[in-house]
């Protein structure tokens, strides 16, 4: 007997096998995609989340429960797109030009993903303009941008003014992070949010996609 569960258990201890086993194990049992996204994928992630932001969690096991949540992703997205399920929201992230760090915006798409937002990643060392461009091809709801070097921040700025230039910035809600970024600095180029940490990026992606 499929339970809900079982299946959020398997994503926080990220065994990727029992994921993918009990989502089929679902889909057998007649249950809908997206009550197992909801109610079992999100909700290991959204345990997940709460636990790294506390401390609980660390780095590693993150990753684990990802991948393991990406299982049974793998299994219901095919099914949600023919249903015409929808979802959270769109956010489009990237760490900015001549930073190649990656794991920190690697946990913010992972936690987004598994809260049921469709991320599109830009990767590491991202031209200004291909932040403009994306912006103009997906048609996000959210931008953003990291940065763990200082050298690199001033290119959250220029990429801010490149978006007012075009007559885009105000289709876009723009949040930044990094080890190097603060409040004060986001504040300084316009950006409309700042997160410290993983956790309260997604908090406030939630928050500000709710409020659209």
């Amino acid at each position: 007997m499929f339970s809900y569960d079982v299946l959020a258990k398997a994503v926080i201890e990220g065994d990727g096998s029992i994921v993918e086993s009990e989502v089929n194990k679902a889909l057998g049992e007649g249950a809908e995609a997206r009550s197992i996204l909801t109610e079992g994928l999100i909700g290991g992630m959204s345990v997940v989340g709460e636990r790294f932001g506390a401390g609980d969690m660390f780095l590693p096991e993150v990753l684990m429960s990802a991948s393991a949540m990406h299982k049974g992703l793998d299994v219901v997205k095919p099914l949600l797109a023919e249903s015409g399920q929808k979802a959270a929201g769109r956010v489009l992230i990237g760490t900015v030009a001549g930073d190649i760090h990656d794991i920190g915006k690697r946990i913010v798409s992972f936690l987004l993903e598994g809260n049921g937002f469709e991320v599109v990643d830009l990767g590491v060392d991202v031209p200004d303009e291909s932040f403009v461009q994306a912006i103009e091809e997906h048609n996000p709801d959210i931008l953003g941008m990291s940065a763990l070097l200082t050298t690199t921040m001033p290119s959250m700025g220029k990429v801010i003014e490149l978006l007012k230039e075009k007559g885009l910035r105000d289709k876009v809600k723009v949040i930044v992070g990094g080890a190097s970024v603060n409040e004060q600095f986001a504040d300084s180029i316009g950006a409309d949010g700042y997160a410290p940490e993983a956790s309260s990026a997604l908090k406030w992606v939630k928050k500000v996609v709710a409020g659209l």
